[in-house]
């Protein structure tokens, strides 16, 4: 029996046939479908080195789903750049503390519309339909595995151990500059970084910046947790991650995690559920700006409450304390010993502090942008709220275009050479988010975003590459139709007119 009648036949439970026999059906199922497209770029050269088509900053789930995405498309000449070591790109084995993805198992992930590199192809075709059957939510370390293996499908071409630390951009291509000195060089560039890496976490005011690293970590930092076995923590913010941290610390032998919440209770319902349809992830785009912001906005406001089962799991030892209506007013070095001041809650002295607090958009602290960002557009540039509506944090949010390219701070420059150049950027990250929705911010939108994004930069690429294009459908004689008939005449093969 074929994997795909194992899946699909009526009544059946797939067994597990190997990770050999499912990739020959994924192969199968690529040749079917005549994927990826043959190739069809033009060959550019700048200072006397070839250009790649694109590069993607960031081998993340996001960056291999676009990635893949533009190979798909006939793309072929990019190059996908990480500064992680292969298996710790993203945040699944680094800093993401919660034990599986949020997200329900069934979501299809890599699939590119093609049933075999389903996350759940993949996994029942390794582990067994029973196995599937079983699995509540996917554990962080197989989701790593799955994209891993999507990336290996695919052939990416992927240099890990390359950390992007400047955009210069030309009219006609991006320089990509590497912490070791060197750069490589695209037509197009999208930065695929996650939630992280759009302007670092969101600062707490009194908090002293000379705690940091030995009494104090953000969430998305590496934490030694046994370090902290027997110690009093305190924690900044009650959301997902610092529950997630929460519990960790409690699981490696922490005497006390003590959170600290401003608001008075915690969010109850997740409205980003209720805003996962197709309609949400194909509509926002399009909505006019009056509309995207009030959106934004609202969701902004309600947040998302902690999954249950965080609550649950940090709460299943001793420990763990949450004092709402609470504000730290001051955190600094008494000591070997963080001294704290808080406002309704128990101010004192605690052997370490990590800061729930989330991340902030704001390219001015995003280092990779350091020399663009004041050209970028941003949404409080091109658009004004009204009463009530006031969100200055939203405001900072880059307003970008139709293919998520950066657009220049007014209207009017957009003609200009240095307009076109930052239009070669494609920022595909959390920063996106006021201006596309969720399509690149989680999973269940890796069957939709990558795709739009790879639509928009392949309209591109044909567009700027028009003339060598055209110069090569001229020239084409591959296939004489009439070469059997009477009424071949190879004389009058390409006599039109340009």
């Amino acid at each position: 029996m074929t994997l795909s009648a194992a899946r699909t036949g009526p009544g059946t439970v797939p067994e597990a046939i190997g990770l050999a026999r499912h990739e020959a059906e994924v192969r199968a199922d690529l040749a079917r479908l005549r994927l990826p497209w043959e190739p069809w770029t033009a060959a550019r050269r700048a200072g006397g080195a070839k250009l790649l088509d694109v590069i993607v900053i960031g081998a993340g789930q996001f960056g291999v789903a676009v990635a893949g995405a533009l190979r798909l498309r006939g793309i072929a000449d990019l190059l996908v750049l990480d500064r992680a070591p292969e298996g710790a790109e993203g945040p699944w084995v680094t800093y993401a503390r919660m034990p599986t993805l949020r997200s329900p198992k069934h979501l299809p992930g890599l699939s590119f519309g093609i049933p075999s590199l389903t996350f759940q192809a993949w996994y029942s075709a390794t582990r067994g339909g029973a196995a599937w059957e079983a699995l509540y939510k996917v554990p962080n370390e197989i989701w790593q595995d799955y994209i891993l293996w999507a990336r290996r499908m695919l052939g990416l071409p992927v240099e890990n151990g390359a950390e992007a630390v400047d955009l210069v951009p030309h009219a006609d291509r991006v320089e990509v500059v590497l912490a070791d000195g060197t750069r490589r060089v695209a037509k197009r560039v999208v930065v695929a970084t996650g939630r992280g890496a759009t302007g670092g976490w969101a600062r707490v005011p009194g908090v002293a910046e000379d705690l940091f690293p030995d009494l104090a970590a953000h969430t998305r930092e590496a934490i030694d947790f046994a370090r902290l076995a027997g110690k009093r923590i305190a924690m900044i913010g009650a959301g997902a991650s610092a529950w997630d941290n929460a519990a960790t610390a409690i699981e490696a032998g922490a005497a006390s995690v003590t959170m600290f919440a401003r608001r008075k209770a915690l969010p109850q319902l997740n409205k980003g559920r209720a805003s996962t349809g197709i309609g949400f992830f194909e509509g926002w785009q399009s909505l006019p700006d009056a509309d995207r912001w009030r959106l934004g906005a609202y969701l902004d406001d309600m947040q998302s409450p902690p999954p249950h089962e965080t609550i649950h799991r940090a709460l299943a030892k001793p420990g763990v304390s949450v004092h709402f209506s609470t504000r730290v007013t001051a955190a600094r070095r008494d000591g070997g010993a963080v001294r704290l001041e808080v406002e309704n809650g128990p101010s004192g002295a605690y052997d370490f502090l990590i800061l729930g607090t989330g991340f902030r958009v704001d390219l001015a602290h995003e280092p990779l942008f350091a020399r663009i960002h004041g050209d970028v557009a941003l949404w409080q540039d091109r658009y004004t709220p009204p009463p009530g509506l006031e969100r200055p944090h939203l405001g900072r949010f880059p307003y970008l275009g139709d293919a998520f390219e950066l657009l220049p701070r007014t209207p009017a420059a957009e003609a200009a050479t240095e307009a076109a150049a930052l239009g070669r950027i494609h920022l595909f990250n959390m920063a996106s988010w006021l201006s596309a929705g969720t399509l690149a911010a989680d999973v269940p939108t890796l069957e939709v975003g990558p795709d739009r994004l790879a639509q928009g930069v392949t309209a591109r690429l044909f567009a700027e590459d028009f003339e060598p294009i055209f110069d090569r459908l001229v020239a084409w004689e591959e296939e004489h139709e009439l070469e059997s008939t009477a009424f071949y005449a190879p004389d009058h093969v390409n006599t039109t007119a340009r």
